[in-house]
């Protein structure tokens, strides 16, 4: 099964939601033009990482970006990994992946399970507590936001059901790009997987951004590979390349899991 994915490294305006909405759409409407089964934004697009004002510019129970995503994903019936947004609900902010498919209906939402003490989330978000697992066309994916890819053993916990992709959305920084290509790297070599990493671009008060957004193929071969600045990735990924990798060298039938703890 073939797919052709778009990722769209944004540059964020710092706390501004209806900007970022509209600059979101002028990107998708760009990204249309080709024709793409699935598109990908980036953690916190809505936001960006003005954490200390969530309670006033989260979006409550994600419904803004919700029927924005569904509106988009219907009438151009394409399938959005639709980046992560700040989602304030009673139970705190969370910071929630959102997947709806081509007919607008939501196939999953995953809230960030690590939260990064280093860009103080844990002050201010609250961590999630599922799986990032999610099907599109009758195809296993997961979905993974940032910091989680520093967590191997929680990536192998979908791919070992069978994710043929992970789809990781990020505002990972400029100045560790080198970890984030390595990692990037290394999960789809060990899991024989694609991976589609969708970066932003840009600054905000505190930070530089790595852009670098990056579409793998389950050999660990960088099939594109985003600049510094924002842009729009494209590529076309074949999942039935990741059951040949997986049958040639058989790690998943080799694995000794009752050894690993």
């Amino acid at each position: 099964m073939k797919l052709k994915i778009t990722c769209l490294q944004m540059d964020i305006l710092f706390g501004k939601p209806k900007e970022n909405f509209k600059a979101a759409e002028t990107m998708i409407n760009k990204a249309l033009k080709t024709q793409p089964d699935v598109i990908v934004l980036p953690e916190l697009w809505t936001t960006g990482y003005d954490l200390t004002r969530l309670e006033e510019i989260a979006d409550k129970d994600a419904a803004s970006a919700i029927a924005f995503l569904k509106r988009i994903a219907k009438n151009n019936q394409v399938h959005l990994v639709g980046g992560s947004v700040a989602n304030k609900t009673e139970d705190g902010v969370f910071n929630t992946l959102l997947v709806i498919d081509k007919n607008g209906n939501i196939a999953h939402k995953y809230s960030k399970l690590h939260l990064f003490k280093l860009m103080n989330e844990h002050l201010y978000l609250t961590g999630g507590s599922a799986k990032g697992a999610f099907t599109l066309e009758n195809r296993k994916f997961a979905g993974m936001i940032c910091y989680d890819i520093r967590f191997p053993e929680w990536i192998r916990a979908h791919t070992a059901e069978g994710a043929e992709a992970l789809f990781v959305v990020a505002e990972w920084p400029l100045a560790r790009v080198s970890h984030w290509r390595t990692l990037l790297i290394a999960r789809a070599i060990e899991n024989q997987c694609y991976v589609i990493a969708c970066n932003r671009a840009g600054s905000d008060p505190e930070n530089v951004f790595a852009g670098h957004s990056m579409i793998i193929d389950p050999w660990g071969e960088v099939l594109a590979e985003g600049s510094e600045s924002e842009e729009i990735l494209e590529a076309d990924i074949d999942l039935d390349k990741v059951k040949e990798v997986r049958k040639m060298i058989p790690i998943f039938a080799d694995r000794k899991p009752e050894f690993y703890r």
